[in-house]
């Protein structure tokens, strides 16, 4: 009998959020994220610039191409960008198709930034899969206020 190995549910989700982040145009780091309710993807989400807007690779965050030229630091002016988080993307997805995120799980490929937590909670999400590589610690110590339970893988 040959005996297969499946991922586990954390494991594939977290794989699907690593697929949805080959979407992402940010010329710095590409996150991906999936919303999960009843181990069902209800939404999907990248980091990149709004609906209608060119891509950043393209220019269309002014904020990113003065990163990009050396001109300011990575965590400079970062109320200017224009660029939407993955998580935040896949919340607005989640609600622009009419699917709850109530008592759903968020999987993302790097750990929520404090705007992104705030947003979370309030989706009432109230699981988040991360892996931690944003320089943004506060918005885990958010969640874990807000009784979010985070798990990094």
């Amino acid at each position: 009998m040959t005996v297969i190995k499946r991922p586990t549910w954390d494991e594939y989700f977290m794989m699907m959020a690593d697929v949805a982040k080959m979407r992402a145009d940010c010329t710095r780091r590409q996150v991906g994220a999936i919303i999960v309710r009843d181990y069902r993807i209800i939404s999907t989400g990248y980091n990149g610039t709004p609906h209608k807007i060119k891509n950043c690779s393209e220019g269309g965050c002014l904020r990113c191409l003065r990163r990009d030229r050396g001109e300011i630091k990575g965590y400079e002016y970062e109320e200017s960008c224009v660029c939407i988080h993955a998580e935040q993307n896949a919340i607005i997805q989640a609600a622009l198709h009419g699917s709850s995120t109530h008592n759903s799980t968020l999987y993302t490929t790097a750990n929520p930034c404090s705007t992104c937590a705030k947003i979370i909670a309030n989706a009432g999400i109230v699981r988040v899969v991360c892996r931690v590589e944003h320089h943004d610690k506060a918005g885990m110590e958010l969640l874990r206020k807000a009784k979010i339970t985070v798990e990094i893988i």
